[in-house]
């Protein structure tokens, strides 16, 4: 069989140069995703019609996208890592299987998430904040409805985007996010300027482009390389299901317990917010909400390159598991822990040294001067430990490739449970709203002292069990 067809390249190359092959496509295909929310922000925060009542809306709906992110990315990251295993066994038949029971999976779980959407979307838009005023309400719930409207092509395109990467086509998978995002760039720019649809041309500018990614993943699953799907391919396989969810709960669980932290920051800004001498005032009580977003989102930017270079780890890890190859899984965890910490180091820089220029993309120029004082401040203090705070996210999905899915899950709800939701309860009780900003990088310090841990453990584990590193090993 051909080297394309049975992946035996993963065993063979350099690992330093088999994570950047695969990390750098998936990390691309990431931050493209994030571009979604993340353009549809920048515009909305510089139409004149919308701006800080338009951002806080964005920030309200914003984590729901990442609830549905989290079932298709616990569907799709799972299947990945199981076929990945299975590839590397030489077990096609299984993989197959898995790939066609993660479609049907992902296909109906996207239908009932659009319908519970649809039921309940006033009770979800308050528990995130969307009653800060009347008008960030109103702009809430227009948003709301279109996104969620398409929420199935969202949550496809997600799930195949790690699953065509199992197959060895981490650049197709990049390429069909890449034209989604395109899309959604040029077409939120006519929809909310041109034809000034605000907040509805803004969501459908975002669905439009997710439908062509979850197009173009159609046509790749058509056309697979190591794997040949069949109908009998497509159905329920229980005993697949209780093999690869497992591997994606992780996944499922640092998303969703993500909301929950969300949640929790959103409701404790709004409030504390309400009670601050400046913001207040009528006119200004969404301002703590928008910018929290626009720094959210920065950190969705940084986290992205967190998860691609470890996402794009797993198909690696996985075969070379599968071929009892665990000296090549510590040289590939030691460069992407090195990794994570020099790219979490960069984006600290950043935040640092040029805060106003960050905001200023957001509109600043058009607010009012609290607007921009605060936001450089929650830019220097919820961001300050982002180097640890992007080793924590990478050793959690490092840890799921692995499958040691009960570490990565204790430390991913620790981190967003624990210490997400209750530190943005206590700590405005003595700091007021600079406590909900002094939350994030305590909350990644304590994860961190429990993240080294299980990092020394791991590699005793590897050392212990790992073969003999040959010349195609280095």
């Amino acid at each position: 069989m051909s080297e394309t067809r049975t992946n035996d390249f993963l065993v063979r190359e350099k690992p330093g140069k088999l994570m950047r092959r695969f990390a750098i496509p998936c990390i691309i295909s990431l931050l493209v995703a994030a571009l979604y929310n993340i353009v549809d922000q920048i515009y909305i925060a510089n139409a004149d019609y919308l701006g800080s009542f338009g951002n806080a809306a964005n920030t309200t709906v914003f984590p729901m996208t990442v609830l549905a992110l989290a079932i298709a990315v616990m569907i799709g990251d799972g299947a990945c890592a199981f076929v990945s295993i299975c590839l590397g066994a030489k077990n096609e038949g299984d993989a197959g299987k898995t790939i066609g029971n993660a479609v049907v999976l992902t296909v109906l779980s996207s239908i009932a998430v659009t319908l519970l959407y649809l039921a309940a979307a006033d009770p979800i838009l308050t528990l995130f904040g969307g009653k800060v005023n009347p008008e960030t309400c109103a702009l809430a719930k227009e948003y709301f409805f279109w996104i969620t409207l398409g929420m199935p092509f969202y949550m496809f395109g997600q799930a195949m985007n790690p699953i065509i990467r199992s197959d060895g086509s981490p650049r197709f998978a990049m390429a069909a996010t890449l034209a989604g995002a395109f899309t959604n760039i040029v077409l939120d720019y006519v929809f909310i300027y041109p034809l000034r649809l605000g907040m509805m041309g803004a969501a459908l500018a975002t669905v439009i482009g997710q439908v062509l990614t979850a197009a173009l993943s159609v046509w790749y699953l058509c056309h697979m390389k190591a794997v040949r799907l069949s109908r009998a391919s497509f159905g329920f396989f229980p005993y697949l299901m209780k093999r690869y969810l497992p591997l994606g709960i992780t996944s499922f669980l640092s998303q969703a317990s993500l909301v929950a932290s969300m949640a929790a920051v959103q409701n404790a800004v709004t409030k504390w917010g309400a009670l601050d001498p400046v913001f207040g005032q009528e006119g200004l009580t969404q301002i703590p909400l928008a910018v929290l977003g626009i720094v959210m989102k920065f950190f969705q930017i940084a986290i992205s390159i967190s998860v691609g270079l470890s996402a794009g780890c797993i198909p690696i890890v996985g075969f070379n598991i599968g071929a009892n190859r665990r000296d090549r899984v510590k040289q590939l965890f030691t460069y992407l822990l090195a990794s994570e910490a020099l790219v979490g180091l960069a984006a600290l820089l950043i935040v640092e040294f040029f805060p106003n220029s960050l905001i200023g993309i957001f509109g600043a120029a058009n607010e009012n001067p609290a607007y921009t004082e605060f936001a450089v401040r929650c830019f220097r203090v919820y961001l300050c430990m982002l180097p640890l705070a992007m080793v924590n996210k990478g050793t959690f999905i490092f840890l799921q490739a692995l499958g040691k899915a009960r570490e990565s899950m204790i430390l991913s709800m620790t981190r967003e449970i624990l210490f997400g939701v209750f530190l943005p309860i206590l700590l405005p009780l003595i700091f007021r709203l600079d406590g909900v900003l002094y939350s994030f990088p305590v909350a990644d310090v304590l994860t961190f002292a429990m993240t080294a841990f299980i990092i020394l453990r791991v590699y005793r584990e590897l050392n212990a069990a790992g073969s003999p590193a040959g010349p195609d090993a280095r």
